[in-house]
């Protein structure tokens, strides 16, 4: 269990995260995901990375009861660590396929919308609940998953957008039942696999380089008023309240 990589068919390698209960990642869990998938893309077997997840859903974003525990050093741990992570899948020498089911939540969404291609089980769901943990960040991620309005409306409310809305907007591939999403991934992955590993990586390369956006740039900003609450206090109280299972204290 944690992060564990795999390989099913040539040219392909698969990241696969397991972090019972629901794939909540501590600080090391998100230096580990960025060594796992920064290595499969340096191996010069491969052409293509899956990343996918087991359990109930893909990631439930950060474990809120370690910054909770640890405060001050798990936080800025999770935030390098979230950052490293994402970056991890978006410099990933190779495509990056993320195959998504379940909840994805938080930082699910910076990694899955750092992926190159996105395939989705029907029951798959995406949002930020950040506004309501005491946090900022990855509205960057979300802003490549739905239009910039619906992302806006996404983070002020905290709710989630499901397979089919992002698939009509184009950002999944497919959304197929759940128990066809590996072999869905797959599929496309297989069809990248034939490709030229040289030519492959040169795409990547020149991809990343058309961005509009700077991506680790533009989260890094995020982040900064995600630690402005944490200093301003108002971030303590929305953690409290979801590790103890109330309702939060909203008026500051």
């Amino acid at each position: 269990m944690g992060i564990e990589t795999a390989h099913r068919i040539p040219g392909t390698a698969e990241v696969v995260i397991d972090i019972p209960p629901v794939n909540a990642f501590a600080v090391d869990h998100w230096f580990g995901l960025a060594e796992a998938v920064l290595a499969a893309g340096r191996d010069p077997e491969v052409r293509v990375v899956v990343l996918r997840a087991e359990g109930r859903g893909f990631c439930a974003g950060v474990d809120i009861k370690e910054i909770q525990a640890k405060g001050d050093e798990a936080l800025i741990g999770c935030n390098r660590g979230c950052a490293a992570a994402f970056a991890a899948v978006y410099d990933c020498e190779v495509p990056v396929i993320a195959a998504v089911h379940g909840f994805c939540l938080g930082g699910g969404v910076g990694l899955v919308g750092n992926a190159d291609i996105v395939v989705a089980s029907e029951d798959a769901t995406f949002g930020l609940p950040e506004v309501d943990r005491g946090a900022l960040g990855a509205a960057t991620h979300l802003s490549r998953l739905v239009p910039q309005h619906r992302m806006r409306s996404m983070v002020y409310t905290a709710e989630p957008a499901t397979a089919a809305e992002l698939h009509h907007y184009g950002s999944i591939l497919k959304v197929v039942p759940p128990g066809e999403l590996v072999e869905a991934a797959y599929e496309v992955a297989g069809r990248i696999a034939t490709k030229s590993p040289t030519i492959i990586r040169r795409a990547k390369e020149s991809l990343n380089g058309i961005d509009p956006v700077d991506v680790k740039r533009s989260y890094r900003y995020e982040q900064g008023f995600t630690y402005e609450l944490h200093v301003a206090g108002v971030a303590d109280e929305q953690r409290a309240a979801f590790v103890e299972k109330r309702d939060a204290d909203t008026s500051r």
